[in-house]
């Protein structure tokens, strides 16, 4: 599979950063991310870094795949040697992380720790498709250190799921959000996709309760988004089914936010609802709250004190690259501070939480303002010096934050 990664300034061979990307290093958080390309099966609407069996054509297999990232651990602690603070999150994701033995997963978690240190409220999630996970590998998992889940439902109408390729029967979701309730995660995530052709407003009705009955204290829910070169773009592009419908779409986020305030749960970011605090995905707000971390595995991106870097896509590049004694990075790119303010803006206007008003450019005060008129952004936030999205304003999230923009 060739790459399309973008391009970017040349990365050192020892994976070297500037001396100012290492000066503050977890001021706003440090979590590492690992990336594992493998999928039993490809999903038609998925365009992730992923392969199946066929696809890698030998290469990259998965039995050795934990090896593989344990030397690229290894490089990251000596480039991260004595300024890397304890990591705060770990994120395995893919791909289907769960298609790894646990002890591979809990070996790449231990090393972690060896290199860096665990903080002693770690957050270690896992994602996982239903069907592959049960009750004693949730368990050998939470032993291994992992206290959070995040399981892909998408749907508990059959004709959705086959829509989307997905493989597990419709009720096996909330099955194995319960059993990993049992086998002692402290946070249970259900992943749900909704505006698929052919899906109507009981269809999702139906998931969100189905979500709702399985105990979870964290939903997540997005919009159905063809991608170019998936199966699924080639069989709207034909004309076998439909495009997704803005307006659909509209109608099932809220229909999304009304089930899920009812039964308890309070948005944090545009598509991620949470019962308590607690239970928001501390990772993804490291993301957007613009911290550090390092990705690993073929295809991960990184970013440390504003040098944001990727690495080959392939899992034999990947592994190649780091059995010669190098770094698997592909190119990097070091933010201007304008990039990063603009980056900052993008980010923290999907959050509750909003930002600061006095962080936009006057230009973006002035659209600030329209937006409060036009019920856009939080009145009441507003006075109090936050740019906060209103339920109608993140309907409209991305346009909102290209007016505040310079």
């Amino acid at each position: 599979m060739p790459s399309t990664l973008p391009d970017g300034d040349p990365v050192p061979v020892d994976g070297s950063l500037p001396s100012g990307a290492l000066a503050s290093v977890g001021a706003r958080g440090f979590g590492i991310y690992v990336h594992v390309p493998f999928c039993a099966s490809r999903c038609g609407y998925c365009d992730f870094n992923t392969y199946t069996a066929s696809e890698l054509g030998g290469g990259g297999a998965q039995d050795s795949y934990a090896d593989t990232v344990l030397a690229e651990v290894a490089l990251a602690a000596r480039v991260l040697d004595a300024v890397a603070r304890p990591v705060d999150t770990v994120f395995f994701g893919g791909g289907t992380p769960t298609l790894l033995p646990p002890d591979d997963l809990g070996r790449i978690l231990e090393a972690v720790n060896k290199a860096f240190g665990l903080a002693p409220d770690v957050e270690v999630t896992t994602e996982a498709n239903p069907e592959s996970v049960t009750p004693a590998s949730l368990r050998r998992l939470r032993s291994a250190g992992f206290n959070r889940i995040s399981l892909g439902m998408q749907s508990v109408a059959p004709h959705v799921l086959a829509l989307l390729d997905r493989r597990h029967t419709p009720g096996r979701a909330a099955a194995a959000a319960i059993e990993a309730r049992a086998a002692g995660f402290d946070h249970v995530n259900l992943d749900l996709i909704y505006g698929t052709p052919g899906e109507s407003g009981q269809d999702f009705a139906d998931s969100l309760g189905a979500a709702v009955a399985a105990g979870v204290d964290h939903v997540s829910a997005y919009s159905l988004i063809v991608e170019d070169g998936t199966r699924f773009a080639a069989r709207v592009r034909r004309g076998e089914i439909p495009a997704p419908d803005d307006d659909v779409a509209a109608d099932r986020y809220l229909a999304a936010d009304e089930a899920l305030s009812a039964a308890g749960f309070a948005w944090y970011e545009v598509s991620n609802w949470a019962r308590s605090p607690t239970a928001a995905c501390r990772h993804n707000l490291l993301y957007w709250r613009g911290g550090d971390w390092w990705g690993f595995g073929p295809g991960a991106h990184s970013h440390i004190g504003g040098v944001r870097w990727w690495n080959v896509k392939h899992p034999s590049a990947y592994a190649g690259r780091l059995a010669a004694g190098g770094t698997p990075a592909h190119a990097r790119e070091v933010l201007a501070e304008a990039d990063r303010r603009v980056e900052d803006v993008m980010l923290r206007l999907r959050l509750a939480e909003g930002l600061a008003l006095e962080s936009l450019a006057p230009s973006g005060l002035v659209a600030a303002a329209d937006a409060v008129g036009s019920g856009l952004l939080s009145v009441a936030e507003y006075e109090r010096g936050r740019a906060v999205l209103t339920l109608r304003g993140r309907l409209l999230a991305d346009a909102v934050v290209r007016a505040l923009l310079p």
